[in-house]
């Protein structure tokens, strides 16, 4: 059998690609600082979405494919730059009018809107930690607030201050006439309001690690740039980010191009290394648009997780990268039976198979052994005709069509049927719009509950599939999907269905004809 690091070597997988870069960027070996450093970045101006939990996943994908590659030593950064101002009250949020009391602070310094932490920055950066921590991810947070205060990056802000003017040479050609007027990377943190200031620097002193700046009232004022009592720019704050940790490897969104080439080109004035980067597309809303964490649209993580299982929306961020994707609830089904297809093909690919699927990215090579024998789009449908929200009852159902299974015995197939019943009540049932059917359809409907009724006991869910086809094609459906469709919109009350011989096999050839018969003989079905 090949060796896994040989098979990393040459797999075409993207977090494979991606660590290969980290390996070349070192050489094949252990940095000076001891390890290969991967990091995320989160602005925890509102409560953390969907994306940043990507960014994280997605990281951490790479980083598990450099560890095949490699023995040198990782570690992963989740940092929050929850020193940066409060610039505007997110949408979303509870207690606006006590927020915008607290404009211009640094997050770590707005109380908490939720009453729940010391502060806004502290509540939502224990939002994001949860989440990690929930997915079982290795990484070690990092507070933005705490290295600035702590005097961790002041060697770094000093060096910043020395070359200064360099760095206005990158920043002030890409700023609009009137923001050029009072730029500067550093940020004062005014002792009397506690406000991050945007305020003309006037004079720079590298010596004595201070700079002279100029209040809206007029005053001046000398302050130190280390000890938390400036803050930088964003872009500037990223470089010396990079160069103060020495970063290996970052992504970031397609919005931020334009940052990380001028924070690269800062990072390499400081006389850093960048990192090695990558660009991933942004997710769409329903409508198409970006996802913003102050607008909260789009979907969160507890949304998804309320109808899906985890590995879901892992499948969800490892596909394509590098594509923008719409984020919305009618995605979900389609990942999880994606998801169950991956899983079902792992055990029986060659090693060189299995590092491509997905499935082995999302549980580090050591997916579930679990096989489960039903589709989450059968499950709904399961849900739909028996209008229950218990799961004992479709359990009912899986249990005769699966011999011997149990939730203990099949706890995934178990978290789909919950799912399922979640996403039929909140999804599925408000879009139902029955329909009667045309003539010909209500004969062939009918027809089709007279063939099942003569199947025998115990027939198959392939032989039961065969006979719907049987009964489309004798009754001159050119088009099967239209056949489908027609069975679908009559007797589910949706466009789009299960394969029905799975479908039947798993609700009961009884209980089929039972349903049909009640569909052709219910008020206002009579033929078209």
């Amino acid at each position: 059998m090949p060796d896994i690091r040989e098979l990393a070597t040459h797999a075409k997988a993207w977090p494979f690609q991606e660590a290969r870069r980290v390996l070349k960027r070192v050489g094949g070996k252990t940095p000076d600082k001891g390890y290969v450093l991967f990091e995320t970045g989160y602005g925890p101006s509102g409560l953390p979405h969907i994306g940043t939990f990507g960014e994280v996943l997605r990281t951490t994908m790479v980083r598990h494919a450099f560890q095949r590659l490699s023995d040198i030593p990782t570690r992963l950064f989740a940092f929050s730059d929850d020193m940066d101002g409060l610039r505007k009250v997110p949408d979303n949020m509870p207690n606006k009018e006590m927020l915008a009391q607290h404009l211009h602070k640094p997050l770590t310094a707005v109380p908490d809107p939720f009453g729940t932490h010391d502060s806004f920055g502290a509540h939502n950066n224990a939002r994001l930690r949860a989440f990690l921590d929930d997915f079982g991810f290795e990484y070690e947070f990092v507070s933005s607030t705490e290295c600035y205060t702590s005097g961790r990056f002041d060697t770094a802000l000093r060096r910043m201050l020395e070359c200064y003017d360099q760095v206005m040479e990158i920043m002030l050609p890409t700023l609009g006439e009137e923001r050029r007027r009072t730029y500067s990377p550093f940020l004062p943190v005014c002792p009397e309001t506690g406000h991050v200031l945007q305020v003309p620097v006037l004079e720079t002193n590298p010596a004595a690690g201070t700079i002279v700046y100029q209040r809206a009232d007029g005053r001046k004022v000398e302050t130190p740039v280390t000890g938390g009592r400036c803050k930088l720019q964003w872009k500037p704050d990223w470089a010396m980010r990079w160069y103060a940790l020495n970063v290996d490897y970052e992504m970031s969104g397609k919005d931020l191009i334009d940052s990380v080439q001028q924070s690269s080109r800062i990072c390499r004035v400081l006389g850093g290394r960048t990192p090695e980067t990558f660009t991933y597309e942004l997710f769409l809303d329903e409508n198409g648009e970006k996802i913003s964490k102050s607008r909260g649209n789009g979907l969160t993580i507890e949304e998804w997780l309320a109808y899906a299982p985890k590995d879901s929306l892992a499948l969800f961020m490892f596909g394509k990268p590098t594509a923008a994707k719409r984020l919305y609830f009618d995605v979900i089904p389609k990942n999880v039976d994606e998801y169950l297809t991956f899983l079902a093909k792992y055990p029986g690919e060659e090693p060189a198979r299995q590092i491509e699927n997905p499935v082995w990215h999302i549980h580090d090579g050591r997916p579930p052994a679990e096989d489960v024998p039903l589709t989450f789009g059968v499950l709904l449908n399961l849900a739909s005709v028996c209008n229950t929200e218990d799961k004992s009852v479709l359990w009912g159902f899986v249990s005769r069509y699966v011999s011997g299974a149990t939730p203990e015995s099949h706890p995934i197939l178990d978290q789909l049927v919950g799912h399922a019943i979640r996403y039929y009540a909140d999804f599925v049932k408000p879009a139902k719009r029955y329909r009667a059917p045309t003539g010909t359809e209500r004969q062939a409907i009918e027809a089709l509950a007279g063939a099942l009724a003569k199947m025998p006991a115990g027939a198959s869910a392939e032989e039961l599939q065969n006979e719907v086809y049987e009964v489309g094609k004798r009754f001159g459906f050119e088009q099967l999907r239209d056949w489908f469709r027609a069975l679908y919109e009559v007797l589910l009350g949706q466009e789009q269905g299960p394969r029905m011989g799975s479908f039947i096999a798993l609700y009961g050839v009884p209980e089929t004809v039972a349903l049909i018969r009640q569909a052709l003989s219910a008020e206002g079905l009579s033929a078209a």
